[in-house]
């Protein structure tokens, strides 16, 4: 427990120093957002254009690119802080494979950041029962959880995966559709709301498009997807 508190504060209360740069924070970034996180510098460096639709990175920024004029995604919007990169993939990482638990507050404050959330209900990716098991928690639910608490919007498990599916690590986006085909179960009510999905990385988007289908097809009024990294390169979303 104490353990825990500690690697969650410490650089808040002890060094004032970028975790990304490693340079100190100045003075006056004491006001600025994630000022114990990054400084300003990284953080401007996170502040690319990208597509309001899907998310990917453009020239400009822009309501919908190419791809999404000629095939949408059925989500509304995709919020996403950055691509896999340093220092967001240290982070994912460090959550995802070490247990470091309290970087799942971390990374719900670099999102919450880019949100002027407009939902009903936050939910999130599930894991299989037996990836859970042997991970001992579900990432995308601990960074949905945190995130809930600080927009002060309701976190609810709305989804069961029901087949083990295989790893996506160097999949083209058909056999990523193949290969979550019937994998996802809804759960709960979710007519005429608004919900928004937790992930934290989507690739391709296979895997939030197969549950958006499910949450519009069972009426829900609309989906958002929030993310922590947005990525057309190959790296695993699960």
């Amino acid at each position: 427990m104490l353990t825990q508190w500690w690697q969650k504060n410490r650089q808040r209360l002890v060094a004032h120093y970028c975790q990304c740069c490693g340079l100190a924070i100045e003075r006056r970034e004491k006001a600025a957002k994630l000022t114990w996180l990054l400084c300003w510098r990284c953080q401007a460096a996170l502040q690319v254009p990208r597509c309001r639709r899907c998310g990917i990175e453009c020239l400009t920024e822009v309501d919908l690119c190419g791809v999404c004029l000629s095939s949408p995604p059925l989500w509304r919007q995709l919020y996403c802080v950055g691509d896999y990169t340093p220092p967001l993939s240290h982070y994912v990482q460090q959550l995802k494979f070490q247990r470091q638990l309290h970087q799942a507050d971390v990374l719900a404050q670099m999102l919450a950041a880019k949100l002027s959330p407009e939902i009903d209900v936050i939910t999130f990716v599930p894991l299989h029962w037996q990836r859970q098991l042997w991970r001992g928690f579900n990432q995308s639910e601990w960074i949905a959880r945190a995130l809930a608490q600080r927009l002060g919007v309701p976190c609810q498990a709305m989804f069961k995966r029901i087949r083990a599916t295989q790893p996506q690590l160097g999949m083209s986006r058909q056999a990523r559709q193949k290969n979550l085909h019937n994998a996802f179960k809804l759960h709960g009510a979710c007519h005429n709301s608004a919900i928004a999905i937790v992930d934290d990385v989507v690739t391709t988007g296979s895997t939030v498009q197969q549950l958006c289908k499910l949450l519009l097809d069972a009426g829900a009024k609309s989906v958002d997807i929030y993310c922590i990294c947005r990525t057309p390169e190959p790296h695993s979303e699960r």
